[in-house]
């Protein structure tokens, strides 16, 4: 028995033990109308709440690249009469975890707190997203710190294959663009910006919110018309149109002096409200998902040790889906590793999954699905990714039957479909022997 198929049924026996839970979700509405999703659970004092306003960094206008990032470290940095300082010391003095995200497609926020401090929790969420100071000296530091972050990332192996495979997939669309910025649009953007942002963007007609833990429906409704009612309405039309990842086929080397290359590689995948994504997501885990368990790793690592790890994941977004893989290996072996990603990914296609492999990935997937929800945390991000996904708010105890529904036809007919070899895009960043560039990097990334 190879190490992969010992793991792999140690693992699935452990899973078969775990007890399903179901999970109660309520929906709750408050006088004014605001909308949440809330699992109690009073067996802790703490809360737990995630929210998410549609309209991310692909919002972000021409040339003010980063705005909604840079915004996103500033909410908490002072707000209503409570200056940086002041407001980060009643966050440490209380023990509240306030932070905020800017996505491609969202911008998100996460609160989490004592029981006990809940009121003043709310107040500081309340006003960090409705009055949010941007005073000089927090806007300096926290612009230094993303120019610091920026300047890493460029150097980066990893972060510079996954950025140029991005903009190969979407030249001149937003989804190209680095949701960080680039050091010219970071150092233009100012306080006005900022405020623009915030009075455009933040608007509740777009927001979601997800609350776990020691807090009852009819406590979390006045909270939160105290919290979000003051915000404007609606956020200002805006729109990212929808496109579908280019250059297919292509090869970019970009080169860097390195012992080790990277390499991204991926093309078109599902979006997530394909009827087909169940299906895609159980044979991608087959292929590359599902770490020592899937093909590439026991071709690529367990048998001939090329690399410590290798991957393909589903990449859905709001206007655009993608499948992408990627690995990290010697110079030397770069050639040898990429002929083996491409051999199991037209495998995939021609064949598609075994019996007996789709049977191991369903029972894993359904089987690990409830440690996702070993904390309140973790079960509030689930319902907030729930809610943007428009999945319904029975999702969590419904999940599992989608798998389970997942048969060897489906999943060989969409492994057909999904999977193409000839269109994988790549990108090696380092020093690769034996790897002939099909066109040069985009501008930036050479």
């Amino acid at each position: 028995m190879t190490l992969r198929a010992y793991l792999t049924a140690v693992i699935l026996i452990l899973l078969a033990s775990l007890p399903a839970r179901a999970v109660e979700v309520q929906r709750v509405i408050s006088p004014g109308g605001i909308e949440a999703w809330l699992v109690e659970d009073h067996g802790n004092p703490i809360i737990s709440l995630d929210l998410a306003f549609r309209g991310g960094a692909a919002l972000d206008p021409e040339g003010k690249e980063g705005l909604a990032n840079l915004v996103s470290g500033l909410l908490d940095e002072g707000a209503g009469a409570l200056d940086s300082q002041a407001f980060q010391a009643l966050l440490s003095d209380l023990s509240i975890q306030l932070s905020f995200d800017a996505g491609r497609d969202t911008f998100g926020g996460s609160l989490r707190t004592l029981t006990e401090n809940r009121d003043t929790a709310f107040d500081l969420l309340r006003l960090a997203l409705g009055q949010p100071r941007f005073d000089a000296e927090p806007v300096e530091r926290i612009r230094a710190q993303i120019l610091a972050g920026v300047r890493r990332n460029a150097e980066d192996p990893d972060r510079i294959a996954g950025r140029t495979l991005r903009r190969l997939f979407f030249p001149g669309h937003p989804y190209g663009r680095p949701v960080d910025g680039t050091p010219e649009s970071i150092a233009a953007l100012t306080a006005d910006d900022l405020r623009r942002f915030v009075a455009r963007r933040l608007g509740r007609d777009t927001l979601k919110v997800a609350v776990v833990g020691d807090v009852t429906a009819a406590q979390l409704a006045p909270l939160l018309d105290k919290t979000f009612l003051a915000l404007p309405a609606a956020a200002a039309p805006a729109r990212v149109a929808d496109t579908e990842p280019q250059g297919g086929g292509e090869v970019v080397v970009v080169r860097k002096d390195i012992p080790q290359s990277v390499v991204a590689l991926g093309h078109a995948g599902l979006m997530r409200d394909d009827p087909d994504f169940y299906a895609a997501y159980v044979v991608n885990y087959i292929l590359g998902g599902g770490g020592f368990a899937s093909r590439l790793y026991e071709e690529v690592r367990e048998k001939r040790g090329l690399a410590y790890s290798v991957h393909a994941y589903l990449y859905p977004q709001d206007h655009a889906a993608m499948l992408i893989g990627g690995v990290a290996t010697a110079n030397g072996r770069v050639g040898q590793s990429l002929e083996l990603i491409r051999r199991e990914w037209a495998r995939m296609a021609e064949s598609g999954p075994t019996a007996e492999e789709l049977a191991s990935a369903k029972t894993f997937l359904t089987g690990s699905y409830p440690l996702r929800q070993s904390s309140s945390g973790r079960i509030a991000g689930m319902l907030l990714g729930i809610q943007l996904e428009d999945l319904g708010i029975d999702y969590i105890n419904r999940r599992n039957d989608y798998i389970e529904a997942v048969t060897l036809k489906d999943a060989r007919r969409v492994a057909r479909q999904l999977y193409r070899e000839d269109q994988l895009t790549v990108v090696v960043v380092g020093q690769p022997d034996g790897i002939k560039a099909t066109r040069e990097a985009p501008d930036g990334d050479s």
